[in-house]
């Protein structure tokens, strides 16, 4: 198959792709570029810095799959590639693991002022005795968003000694009664902003969770709080969010690893506050996981290839 990766993929995965596929790899183009690039192509791979939209799919008339190289959709129009009879595939669930752990990366670096100690000792300082922060166990842990990623993030807090508090889109008897086995209890989403000491974002971006953190929900967080978002950037108004971290009357510092807007040269309008700490998207980057993914993607492709696409997927992956 002709076969364009469009964003960064495992080493690994991009030999094996390139030993049985005509492949092209144009890592995390622009509009533009990314309409020439795949202008000849069948399939395409990409991740979640790249916009796959009506326009880039009309510039490929000859594009037959898409592979999303991890779980979230919202960078690619399903409802033009459905239209079009375009078959959309996801890797599911590999990074549910690495993003859970970095979740509780950046709580600590948050409550224990990690970055602000870090270069304060660069700098030739020892600020010791201003650099307390509080401990997370005895801690409540709110968890907006408690499916695959949340709940895992919620059962590794219940056994740091965390309660933990989590909602749900849709909070069937039977999500409450499996989250409770993993020492998270299921409530609504205002219980959980206003009871949680650390709050934690795991949604996904859609039309019911754009800026789904407003001004209005800041204001109800508890005082003292931090926020954590691992969900997508467009989930949190960062305006809002940077207005209430200067006032510190609820919120009083966030950690992010994801941006309304993200890419080289992007500058959050949360950079200048020294009560926030940013990643650049790192939450599924760890070194094994990456290499799960590539050969997920080598696999969905081949068996599309083979016309066994329907017998090669696991649950959650086949999309349209």
């Amino acid at each position: 198959m002709r076969v364009l990766v469009a964003s960064p993929l495992d080493p690994g995965a991009l030999d094996l792709l390139g030993s049985r596929h005509d492949l092209r790899v144009v890592p995390s183009p622009g509009e533009a570029e990314f309409c020439a690039s795949i202008a000849d192509r069948q399939a395409v791979a990409v991740r979640s810095g790249v916009v796959l939209n009506e326009q880039v799919m009309a510039a490929a008339p000859d594009l037959r799959i898409i592979v999303r190289a991890g779980s979230g959709l919202d960078n690619i129009d399903l409802g033009h590639a459905r239209q079009r009879g375009v078959r959309v595939v996801r890797v599911n669930g590999v990074s549910s693991v690495p993003v859970a752990e970095m979740t509780f990366a950046l709580l600590l670096a948050l409550a224990r002022n990690v970055v602000v100690a870090d270069r304060e000792l660069r700098s030739g300082h020892w600020p010791k005795p201003l650099l307390g922060g509080p401990m997370l166990r005895g801690k409540t842990l709110g968890v907006v968003g408690a499916g695959r990623i949340g709940g895992l993030v919620g059962e590794m807090a219940h056994a740091w000694g965390m309660r933990v508090l989590g909602c749900v889109a849709d909070p069937r008897d039977e999500a409450r009664r499996a989250l409770a086995t993993r020492g998270v209890t299921l409530t609504d989403l205002d219980t959980v902003v206003a009871e949680a000491d650390f709050l934690c974002l795991h949604v996904p971006l859609c039309s019911s969770t754009r800026y789904l953190v407003d001004a209005d929900l800041l204001a109800r967080m508890k005082p003292g709080s931090l926020l954590v978002n691992m969900a997508r950037g467009g989930v949190v108004d960062e305006q809002a969010l940077a207005r209430a971290l200067q006032e510190r009357t609820t919120v009083v510092g966030a950690a992010l690893d994801v941006h309304e807007n993200e890419g080289e040269g992007v500058l959050s309008p949360l950079a200048g506050l020294d009560n926030v700490v940013l990643t650049p998207h790192i939450g599924a980057m760890a070194l094994e996981a990456q290499q799960i993914i590539g050969s997920r993607v080598v696999d969905l492709i081949d068996a599309f290839e083979a016309e066994r696409l329907e017998q090669e997927v696991q649950d959650g992956e086949l999309v349209v």
